[in-house]
């Protein structure tokens, strides 16, 4: 028996990339890989992704882990750098940052010992307004940084929607509108707005980069599926299987209680099944009674507190199972997102938390 792994589906990445390049017809790809490729194992995750044209990391230390490893890929640091003496070590390592607020705009025109000119990205605020350049100052630091021998060539212009997530929200028609003017006043010599939800709802095409995060490991990044969306969506095959065995069972008659605190008590006779996993490897402490659990086939609702290293189902009054079954707590068999809707929250956030104790176990690959 096994306590916490993740099952980790490389052909399911493939299919998910090759879907995402031909949803993008022509357009570059930046794969983004921060907070761990969303739980999926930063290295691992970027070996595979040969058919990407850039990755996409949120902190210099994933950079650099990925450099370690020997990606040689351009990488994109999309929260751009954090202090002024990272730029020689972006310049020598080719790691290209996102300028996204003037004091690092200055620090790059005031720069004097690069070991090379950098590659830059621009990003302006459309109406998200969290990170991005005021649009009336985009044009003049857009001049600025492709005149600055410290800049290799001209930034490529970003944007990012703020409601990607619901193709029919009016704020995205706005974005676009804020957008398109800016690239008409500018006329820059490469664009990118679209990230998973605006690529496969079609939204803001002309542009020239693509920045896949969420759909790059199966999971729809959708609050609704409106009519526009791209039918690709539907084919996405989620990358991780989020296992544990089932390593005890017990009867309970009913009126007994069972967990922390004495939460939860049975209503009738039935069996449980403890499961060697818990929140120290991720899973939701706050996952409610009746979250679905998927073993040998069938569902079973969750029941009692989730604890640091185990979680209980009820497996029923009729149930003969023993210890050794594997529990599925999300992926081929029971999708990510129910579960995020049964817990009140996102699948980035269920991903993103699965700790570094749960073993990464990578399937369907020669590499």
């Amino acid at each position: 028996m096994r306590a916490a792994w993740a099952a980790i589906d490389l052909e399911a990445l493939s299919n998910n990339v090759a879907l995402i390049k031909a949803e993008a017809a022509g357009r570059k790809v930046l794969a983004v890989l921060k907070a761990n490729a969303y739980g999926h194992g930063l290295t691992r995750i970027a070996q595979e992704l040969e058919q990407a044209d850039a990755l996409g990391v949120a902190r210099l230390e994933e950079a650099f882990e990925l450099r370690s490893a020997g990606i040689s890929r351009p990488i994109v640091l999309l929260e751009g750098f954090f202090a002024d003496d990272q730029l020689p070590m972006l310049a020598a390592s080719n790691i290209q940052p996102v300028i996204h607020h003037e004091w690092q705009g200055k620090a790059v025109l005031a720069a004097t010992d690069l070991p090379a000119p950098l590659h830059v990205w621009l990003k302006v605020d459309t109406g998200m307004h969290r990170l991005g350049l005021e649009p009336s100052k985009a044009q003049a630091w857009y001049q600025a940084l492709t005149d600055s021998a410290n800049v290799a060539a001209s930034p490529i212009l970003m944007s990012h929607f703020a409601c990607a997530d619901e193709p029919e929200h009016p704020q995205n028609t706005y974005q676009i509108e804020q957008f398109k003017q800016l690239v008409d006043e500018i006329k820059p010599t490469a664009t990118s707005m679209a990230n998973s939800g605006a690529l496969f709802a079609r939204l803001g095409q002309e542009h020239d980069w693509v920045r896949p995060g969420l759909a790059m490991y199966g999971i729809s990044p959708f609050l609704t599926h409106a009519p526009t969306l791209s039918p690709r969506i539907h084919k996405l095959k989620p990358v991780m299987t989020l296992c544990a065995d089932v390593i005890s069972t017990r009867d309970v008659k009913a009126g007994e209680s069972v967990g922390y605190g004495s939460a939860w008590t049975s209503q009738r006779d039935t069996r449980i099944g403890i499961v060697s996993i818990g929140y120290g490897d991720g899973y939701p402490r706050l996952a409610p009674e009746g979250t679905p659990v998927w073993i040998a086939g069938k569902r079973y609702p969750l029941v009692a507190r989730v604890a640091m290293d185990m979680v209980t189902v009820d497996l029923g009054p009729d149930s003969k199972m023993e210890p050794g079954e594997t529990a599925q707590l999300w992926g081929a068999d029971l999708p990510v997102e129910e579960i995020a809707a049964h817990v009140g929250t996102v699948p980035y956030e269920l991903l993103c938390n699965v700790a570094r104790r749960v073993n990464l176990c990578y399937e369907g690959s020669d590499k």
